[in-house]
């Protein structure tokens, strides 16, 4: 699945170039927006008392962006376990790759690990039936 974000000019360095930063937060809105498509957003999942922080992320840049681009994000479930959940994003702009990167998420619940298969069964089947 893959979501489009267009480069705000505060996302801008100095020089004219998304400044590397903004790719995490551009991976968030991805991740978001693919945990809404499947129908478990994180609103939902929040509110029932689980967090999911980031535990481990890395970013390749290929090319810079800049203003008005549109990067488009490709989000993909890269790994599964009973405590993480691991997502691979690679980001296009008409066609060519500028950013491919990865994040590792844990999950809990008053700020103990929770098993997304025990807690959340539908959500993890939902996961790996989109695999």
């Amino acid at each position: 699945m893959s979501y489009t974000h267009e480069v705000k000019y505060y996302e801008c360095d100095r020089m004219g170039v998304t400044h590397h930063s903004n790719y995490v937060r551009f991976m968030e809105e991805a991740r978001i927006w693919w945990m809404d498509v499947l129908g478990y957003g994180y609103e939902s999942m929040e509110a029932e008392g689980i967090v999911s922080p980031v535990i481990a992320i890395s970013c390749n840049y290929k090319h810079t962006t800049t203003f008005k681009d549109c990067i488009d994000i490709d989000v993909k479930v890269a790994d599964i376990s009973k405590l993480k959940l691991s997502f691979a994003y690679t980001m296009t702009v008409n066609g060519k790759v500028v950013c491919t990167a990865t994040s590792t998420h844990c999950f809990l619940e008053n700020g103990r690990p929770v098993a997304l298969e025990d807690r959340f069964p539908q959500l993890y089947q939902a996961i790996i039936n989109s695999l």
